[in-house]
């Protein structure tokens, strides 16, 4: 078995913590490779509950190699916090984190021009942010003037030195668009972030480098990402996307590793689709089907608390983001959701000015005048959170599954009917 990476084909939240650590058995390194702290990522195992959002969830298992490569943006006292939860709760990171020295790091003034961005916005622009300065990281970082790595924090005297310059900079566009708005201290935020540089020295080194190290050494690799495909920066539903991106194209420049090297390429999707934030969402059931499944699935964003938006099962732009992604299996999740429905939609296409739409549009308003194109089957009543196997699953909810790997084009290997770990089914391949 080579290498393997494990994407979101919805809009984020699909519960590829799970799947990442149910493989991490047939894995000994995994990399996230992109994003920041926005994500949220929730693991339950023998009655525990972890939640990471930067670090990757490959460091639940004692064997397993962590690795935030590159292409992640750094929050340092928001990973510092969330290793010491971790550490907290009996995770051991001794040996077994690296941090990427290339990485970008999330500065103070990062989340007071998110909240200018978001502030500045109509009420019908807002993009939903986490207000966690994950944007203006990356626009920083692409402008390439005032972006900071991680590397540059072990060079006290020049980093001192720029970062005078950045923070003047970003005060005085800071205070002439927010009212309210206090200058930052450029010695004080030195101060604070060479700290936070010395409590994670042991972790920081070449990430790339590593990668390509533990490969000639026959380990196999993991690539693990955040948000999801629909989110993606180039692919997604522009502008109400994340700024990195999140689709698997992303895997190769956000770790150093060439796309060659991974041979395993698997989608993760829920039964049904949620949304955080604002943007298009063809399938939305703003109605009783919707809260209902909010309800039953406890659909609350793990980073934000913020209630998500239900709908039916989306195969237009599922099948979508599944070709970018180059999927070669779906996980279906959290199916027992939709036990106790008498009927199910699935959309297969989309209409819009009486004409047949069968691919997500680039246009934000050619897609806002799309209305999907429902096919029902039948539901099923039974609890499913007890089935361990295939064919102990109903028929309706096993042709569910079958119905949504051939519109999304990609055959489901793993259904998931529960939170825990041996709540998961694997899909027999021959069916």
């Amino acid at each position: 078995m080579g290498s393997t990476c494990v994407v979101g084909l919805q809009w984020g939240d699909e519960a590829k913590g799970k799947i990442v650590d149910l493989l991490c058995d047939d894995h000994d390194v995994v990399v996230r490779y992109q994003g920041g702290a926005n994500a949220g990522h929730t693991v339950v195992h023998e009655g525990t509950t972890y939640k990471l959002s930067l670090v990757p969830t490959g460091i639940l298992r004692p064997r397993v190699r962590a690795v935030i490569a590159n292409g992640v943006v750094i929050h340092p006292p928001a990973l510092l916090k969330e290793i010491a939860t971790l550490e907290s709760q009996g995770v051991d990171f001794k040996g077994r984190l690296l941090i990427g020295d290339r990485a970008h790091v999330i500065l103070p003034h990062h989340l007071a021009e998110e909240r200018l961005t978001e502030e500045s916005a109509s009420t019908a622009d807002h993009l939903g942010t986490t207000r966690r300065g994950i944007g203006p990281c990356y626009r920083d970082k692409v402008g390439r003037v005032h972006g900071v790595r991680v590397a540059d924090l072990y060079h006290p005297a020049r980093f001192r030195e720029r970062l005078k310059r950045i923070v003047d900079f970003k005060n005085r566009l800071l205070a002439a668009m927010l009212p309210d708005f206090e200058p930052f201290d450029d010695v004080a935020v030195a101060e604070e972030y060479l700290e936070y540089a010395e409590r994670f020295r042991p972790f920081v080194g070449d990430a790339t480098e590593a990668l390509h190290d533990h490969l000639n050494a026959g380990r196999r690799l993991m690539f693990e990402g955040a948000q999801g495909s629909l989110l993606d920066v180039d692919h997604g539903s522009y502008p109400y996307v994340t700024s990195s991106n999140s689709s698997a194209v992303g895997a190769a420049p956000g770790s150093g590793v060439p796309a060659r090297y991974i041979d395993r390429w698997i989608g993760v999707v829920k039964a049904y689709t949620t949304r955080v934030g604002g943007g298009p969402f063809p399938t939305e059931q703003d109605n009783e089907v919707g809260e209902r499944i909010r309800r039953v699935g406890r659909e609350y964003g793990t980073v934000t608390g913020r209630p998500r938006r239900c709908g039916w099962f989306d195969a237009v732009a599922t099948g979508y983001s599944a070709r970018v992604s180059g999927s070669t299996e779906i996980a279906v999740m959290l199916l027992d959701v939709l036990s106790g429905l008498d009927e199910l939609q699935v959309a297969v296409a989309y209409e819009r000015n009486g004409r047949t739409v069968a691919t997500l549009p680039a246009s934000l308003a050619d897609l806002e005048e799309c209305r999907p194109v429902y096919e029902t089957l039948p539901g099923w009543s039974e609890d499913v959170t007890a089935a361990r196997s295939w064919d102990e699953l109903p028929e309706a909810a096993r042709r569910y599954v079958e119905f949504l790997g051939r519109k999304v084009g990609v055959a489901a290997s793993i259904v998931s009917v529960g939170p825990d770990r041996d709540q998961t089914i694997r899909v027999p391949r021959a069916r």
